[in-house]
């Protein structure tokens, strides 16, 4: 995988079950992580106050040592940053060609004023996860809360390389 590389990214639940196939474009790429981007490819949605609308431009950070990912969402038209998307998800598989994350319900939205908001935490508690993949991705949220307090200082577009360090040095 490398830099201007076309991506199938492949979204899976806790089944290994496919939920949403698109594809993106490689931005960078490090041993531990991929930066991409891609299109919103559904219909608009109205998300908890945040337009979603088709061909909104994500910016997408997937870690295969970390218990997220991170979409950086910017208006199509405009391109006015609207906020962040984190899935907290198994650490991502790349192959060539190809990223796949078995996400686990559990999310935050972060609003560009550094609001967040946590979500589908009865979605989550319901899986059937180990008391370790459950530590591991409450774990990733309290990071995800930490790294997006108020006020928001990073963008994945200008500043993405950085989070591409290992978990343990400190990197957000």
């Amino acid at each position: 995988m490398h830099a201007a590389q076309n991506v199938l990214v492949i979204k899976k639940d806790q089944a290994g079950e496919e939920t949403w196939r698109y594809s993106g474009t490689v931005l960078l790429r490090r041993e531990n992580g991929v930066l991409l981007s891609a299109r919103f490819n559904r219909e608009d949605l109205l998300f908890h106050g945040i337009l979603f609308a088709q061909d909104d431009l994500f910016i997408e950070a997937y870690f295969n040592d970390r218990w997220y990912n991170i979409f950086e969402i910017y208006d199509k038209r405009t391109n006015a940053l609207k906020g962040w998307y984190c899935n907290i998800a198994c650490p991502a598989e790349f192959s060539d060609g190809r990223i796949a994350y078995t996400d686990l319900a559990l999310d935050l939205l972060v609003y560009p004023d550094g609001r967040q908001l946590v979500l589908d935490e009865d979605e989550f508690t319901a899986l059937s996860l180990t008391p370790r993949a459950q530590q591991q991705a409450l774990a990733a949220l309290a990071e995800l809360q930490k790294l997006f307090l108020p006020p928001v200082r990073f963008r994945l577009q200008e500043d993405g390389a950085g989070l591409f360090k290992p978990a343990d040095s400190g990197s957000g």
